[in-house]
């Protein structure tokens, strides 16, 4: 049973435990340890392990777990909490092999008083942490936001999409690359993407008549060099995707529920791509509700209110922004590709007051809409399906 009575950042924790809490920060050079155990009243222990050694952090909770013991003449269970982030979550797989309790946490859903929002350390946040999975076992659930952690074959599934987004972005820098180099030359019309780009750039003149410099022509040449080359690796990701997605259709038995690559491709509109990253980004997920959905996309409204006065600040944005953009993407297809839908209607109805925010409200709706559909089979209302080929 935990009783735990803070007044400011850093004020005292009257416990009484009955488990071992620790909190990790984990960087690339070291992972700083925060604990908190019985017998120990409120003093917290800080101790710190080489990043990614994994054999030192189980000895330092072996040693944690045999100290509480001597004191209290009684073994107790090791409860760990981490920030979501660049880590991954191979040292939470690892924990939880190794039978300790281990919890993932939404950074930006902790909350931080005001008076310690000037100060960062790595000790402020170790404690901050500790203190949010103490609140968290206590039974305040609206203290943080708990992160469910994939499966390691689901988050292996999900960087076919990432990795080609991250082609897409390369390939445009090196596109506006050589349309900044023309444009200082006077030259805005040449495209890179085009089939006829190597011909097109030998047959380029200058504003003033010249032909291109040789050292530019170069230049840009090595730049169509890594653009092909990113073409080149975008049709392999794209294939690897279009296979993952052909073996996901198939249905496990002649009984079984469509699952939702099916669905989701059976609407006129949504592609292979958008399918894959809704499906690895989002409906692997179980959610409780409709706020659940929004809110991990980012896309949940953060209202404003002080006495008498209420209006909203826009979305949160504090949720995954693959998936948010995505959303944003469907929506406007959605309008082209379904026009009669009722959700198109809405749109409609709401664009003249500003477009911008209406098509985040679709991108909302549409989220909440197309889980309701993949996961209770509810179809749109007015959503027209693809013909058979």
């Amino acid at each position: 049973m935990l009783l735990d009575h803070p007044s400011d950042g850093l004020a005292a924790i009257r416990t009484h435990i009955g488990a071992i809490f620790v909190s990790l920060e984990l960087s690339r050079k070291n992972w700083l340890v925060t604990s908190l155990s019985p017998g120990k009243g409120e003093k917290m222990s800080r101790h710190s392990v080489t990043a990614g050694d994994v054999a030192g952090l189980l000895a330092l909770f072996a040693e944690l777990g045999r100290k509480a013991e001597a004191r209290t003449g009684q073994s107790y269970p090791i409860i760990t909490i981490q920030e979501a982030g660049l880590d991954g979550f191979w040292l939470h797989r690892v924990l939880q092999q190794n039978g300790i309790e281990s919890h993932v946490v939404d950074p930006a859903s902790i909350a931080v008083p005001r008076r310690r929002k000037r100060a960062k350390t790595d000790k402020i946040d170790g404690e901050t942490l500790l203190r949010t999975l103490l609140a968290y076992k206590r039974g305040e659930p609206r203290v943080c936001a708990m992160v469910v952690a994939p499966s390691s074959e689901e988050e292996d599934r999900r960087r076919l999409c990432r990795e080609r987004q991250a082609l897409i972005a390369e390939r445009i820098r090196h596109v506006n690359r050589i349309k900044g180099l023309l444009f200082a030359q006077g030259i805005s019309d040449y495209k890179p993407l085009r089939r006829d780009r190597r011909a097109r750039l030998e047959a380029l003149r200058t504003g003033d008549g010249r032909e291109l410099p040789s050292h530019l022509k170069a230049q840009i040449g090595r730049e169509l060099d890594l653009i092909e080359l990113l073409l080149k690796q975008m049709k392999a990701v794209e294939a690897e995707r279009d296979a993952l997605l052909a073996a996901a259709r198939k249905p496990a038995s002649e009984a079984a529920a469509p699952n939702p690559v099916t669905m989701l491709l059976a609407l006129k509109g949504m592609g292979a791509n958008f399918a894959a990253v809704l499906w690895s980004e989002a409906f692997y997920r179980q959610f409780a509700n409709r706020r659940q959905v929004a809110a991990y996309a980012g896309l949940a409204a953060t209202p404003w209110q002080s006495g008498g006065i209420r209006h909203e600040q826009g979305v949160s944005k504090a949720g995954n922004s693959r998936l948010r953009t995505t959303m944003i993407q469907v929506a406007w297809l959605w309008i082209g590709h379904q026009p009669n839908s009722a959700l198109t209607r809405w749109f409609k109805e709401r664009s003249p007051q500003g477009r911008k925010r209406a098509i985040v409200a679709l991108a909302r709706k549409l989220l909440v809409a197309l889980w309701k559909y993949v996961t209770q089979g509810v179809v749109i209302e007015g959503a027209v399906m693809k013909t058979a080929a």
